[in-house]
This record gives structure tokens, C-alpha cells and sequence, in this order.
């Protein structure tokens, strides 16, 4: 009880008294170098060297741009055009398919330099890739301004796309039309990115290599065991080699004859007296 002066009483010296609470250190999850980029000015960022873009809700479209991105001469382009999946990248974990972005490491230690010498021979480095998981209508939850896949997909084909530093783009059908290999619209949309024709293109000097061709355990048969990237190299024009005879050169295995429609029309034909 306080005196008559109203001075408070002193505390008993048996009366526990609470320590300050402790101040936890929060360990931050932003880097010096994400702060460091948000306080300089606009004027002295760099841009991102990918930009994005959705064709007709269905193609997903990415382009790595750096400052060598330029024509070297008028001469017909060599294209070196790529599966993703199995082809020049597979996932860390073993799954089939990845867990997250970060769930990916080179399909071989020898695919990044022997992409980069591509570049430096002149090809155009290019992937096609079909990509029926990724959603670009689903999934948005959250506020997100796209799906989770989309999201994943983005951040693997940038990880990659860095790592090689070479001006390139990523083509992704993610509908079953007509972007979808063996179909061709990936081809076309691709020609019409680097304002390129048939004409424009070195199709004997070029290729595509992929995993689907059609041989026993191959994740896309189609057509009889023509698997969609030995297809789509027949309906582009340009040879096809499997990651292993491309990056390990390793021989052709052997794959099933595949029905081809041209063949039965001139038997008919033939059969027929015309």
C-alpha cells in the first residue's frame, strides 16, 4: 500500500521478477542481391532477358534474348531444335514427371556444351516440347495470375535457358491441337517468330532430336509406333537423331516400320493402272 507521501513500495526481495522476453532472430528469405536489385534505380536495371507470351490460349512461347541475338548473314538458317523433356534435361528426383521447377538436372553432363557449340556453328537452338500438364485455364487459386504448372514450367525453362546463356527459344503445346507434335504448328509459329520460311531454312543441315521414336518404351507412340518426334521430323522436313545417338552417339536402334498413307496411295495407284 503506498505511504502517505504516495510512494510506491519497494518490491520484496523474494517476489520473482520476469526477464524481458527474448527477440527471436527471423531468418529472411530475401537475398542482398534481391535488395540490392530493388533499390536501383529503373533506369540502370537490366531487363529480364526472357520474355513470355501465350498463343491463342493454348502455345506457350518463350524467348531468351542476349546481346549477340543478331543474323549472322542472309544464308539459309540451320535449325537445332530440341525436345525438353528426356531429351535435354530429365528430373532429379526420378520421378516421370517434376515435383517442382527446381526438380530437373541435365539429361547428360555433355548437353550443355555440346548445345552451346551448336549456337556457335551458327544453328538456331530452338526447344519444342509437348506439354499436355501444364494448364493455362486451371489451377489458379489464390490470386495467382496463372496455374502452378505454368508457374513450374516457366522457372524450369528459365533455369535452363540461363545455364546455357545462348539466344534461344521454348515452344510448349499444351493442348491437343494443332501445336501438338507430330503436328506442326510449333514449326510454323517458330518460322514465323524469326520471319523465316521453307525457303529460309537449311532443312538437310538441320535437325531435331528427341526421345519419342517410336521404339518399345518410349513415352509416345502414336501411329503405329511412330512416336511424335521421329513424326515430326518426317512432317518438317529435317533429320531426327534420339538424345543418346545425338549427345552419346550412340547407334539407331531399330523401330517398327511405320504406316505411311503416301506409300498405300501409289501402291493403289499402281494397282490400279493409273
Amino acid at each position: 500500500m503506498a505511504g502517505a507521501g504516495g510512494t510506491k513500495r519497494a518490491a520484496s526481495p523474494a517476489q520473482a521478477i520476469s526477464p524481458p522476453p527474448l527477440k527471436r532472430k527471423v531468418e529472411s528469405t530475401v537475398t542482398n542481391r534481391a535488395v540490392s536489385t530493388f533499390f536501383t534505380p529503373l533506369s540502370q536495371k537490366k531487363p529480364d532477358p526472357i520474355t513470355w507470351r501465350i498463343v491463342n490460349n493454348s502455345l506457350v512461347v518463350g524467348k531468351y534474348n542476349i546481346a549477340t541475338d543478331q543474323r549472322r548473314d542472309s544464308q539459309k538458317k540451320k535449325v537445332a531444335a530440341f525436345d525438353l523433356d528426356s531429351t535435354l534435361i530429365s528430373t532429379a528426383s526420378g520421378n516421370t514427371f517434376a515435383r517442382d521447377s527446381s526438380d530437373w538436372k541435365w539429361w547428360h553432363a555433355s548437353v550443355p556444351s555440346r548445345v552451346k557449340e551448336l549456337n556457335s556453328k551458327g544453328y538456331q537452338v530452338i526447344i519444342l516440347s509437348n506439354q499436355k500438364k501444364v494448364s493455362l485455364q486451371k489451377g489458379i487459386k489464390g490470386g495467382r495470375s496463372e496455374s502452378k504448372s505454368l508457374t513450374n514450367f516457366k522457372e524450369r525453362v528459365a533455369a535452363v535457358m540461363a545455364q546455357l546463356d545462348i539466344p534461344m527459344s521454348a515452344y510448349a503445346a499444351t493442348e491437343d491441337d494443332e501445336n501438338r507434335k507430330p503436328r506442326m504448328g510449333m514449326w510454323r509459329e517458330f518460322l514465323d517468330d524469326y520471319d523465316l520460311d521453307v525457303s529460309g531454312v537449311d532443312l538437310s543441315n538441320s535437325i531435331f532430336v528427341g526421345d519419342a521414336a517410336g521404339r518399345p518404351g518410349d513415352h509416345s507412340q502414336v501411329d503405329l509406333s511412330q512416336g511424335d518426334g521421329s513424326g515430326f521430323a518426317a512432317n518438317i522436313g529435317v533429320p531426327f537423331k534420339t538424345p543418346e545417338e545425338f549427345f552419346l552417339n550412340a547407334k539407331p536402334e531399330p523401330v517398327k516400320k511405320r504406316f505411311d498413307p503416301r506409300t498405300y496411295l501409289d501402291s493403289n495407284a499402281s494397282d490400279s493402272g493409273e
